[in-house]
C-alpha cells in the first residue's frame, strides 16, 4: 500500500491484520483512515491516525503508526477517544 497523503510506502503489522480482522477492518477501510486523517503526533516518528465512521457502530477508528522512511500500522483500534495532550 502507498500513501499519497504521506508521500510513503505503508507497511501493516501482522498485530494490525489481526486486529482488523477481528474488528471488521478491511485494507480499503484502513486506506481511507489513511489518506482522510484526524492526526496526533506524540513525537516526530508515533502517531496516532484516527477518523470518525458514523455508520459503524464502533465510530472512533484509530491506527497506532511509526513514521520513518515507510508508515508502519502497528495497531488499529476502534472506540478509540482522543485525549487531551499534556
Amino acid at each position: 500500500m502507498y500513501s499519497k497523503r504521506f508521500g510513503k510506502d505503508v507497511v501493516v503489522t501482522d498485530h494490525a491484520r489481526k486486529r482488523m480482522s477481528e474488528r471488521n477492518i478491511d485494507a480499503s477501510i484502513l486506506n481511507g483512515l489513511i489518506e482522510t486523517w484526524s492526526i496526533r503526533r506524540m513525537d516526530l516518528e508515533h502517531l496516532f491516525i484516527y477518523k470518525q465512521y458514523p455508520d459503524r457502530h464502533d465510530n472512533l477508528m484509530c491506527a497506532a503508526a511509526v513514521e520513518e522512511d515507510h508508515l508502519v500500522i502497528k495497531t488499529v483500534m476502534i472506540r478509540w477517544t482522543l485525549r487531551e495532550q499534556t
